[in-house]
């Protein structure tokens, strides 16, 4: 099954168990997903989708620490409420070994023995690691690898 077809299912059953929270999140992440298949006229794959969900998470976490610095609780408890539901959709995170060895693999593989390697290293590894690792860490650790 589909990440897509996993949203509509969820969808559903949040209808049908009447957890309004969650089925406002579902339609948000369906809503931005066909907004993006509209711009880019396409449809998106798994992968697209766990972009656009990978995109949310993000925009939310740093809205979620912007409420708390502003003494805004009940408005950080809502994101962090979105934050659960959508990080429901994400594939497992990889640890600190994982990571590392899959940017030594993507070094080897493209050859790389230079910061002016890092973009296609990256690119690499944005792709295989997508929803896996957060790319900012990784990022930092490549960096600190090629130096």
């Amino acid at each position: 099954m589909n990440l897509k077809d996993q949203l509509q299912d969820d969808m559903k059953s949040a209808m049908r168990a009447r957890d309004k929270e969650r089925l406002s999140v579902i339609r948000m992440v369906n809503a931005a997903i066909k907004q993006r298949e509209i711009d880019e006229r396409t449809t998106l794959d798994d992968a697209g989708a766990l972009a656009v969900i990978e995109k949310m998470l993000k925009q939310r976490r740093d809205a979620e620490s912007q409420y708390r610095d502003a003494g805004r609780d009940e408005l950080a408890d809502a994101e962090a409420a979105e934050i659960s539901v959508l990080e429901h959709y994400l594939p497992a995170r990889l640890s600190e070994t994982e990571i590392d060895a899959a940017i030594d693999r993507a070094i080897a593989d493209t050859g790389a023995d230079s910061m002016r390697d890092m973009g296609k290293v990256m690119s690499r590894l944005k792709a295989e690691l997508a929803g896996q690792a957060d790319m900012a860490e990784v990022s930092q650790r490549l960096k600190a690898k090629l130096q």
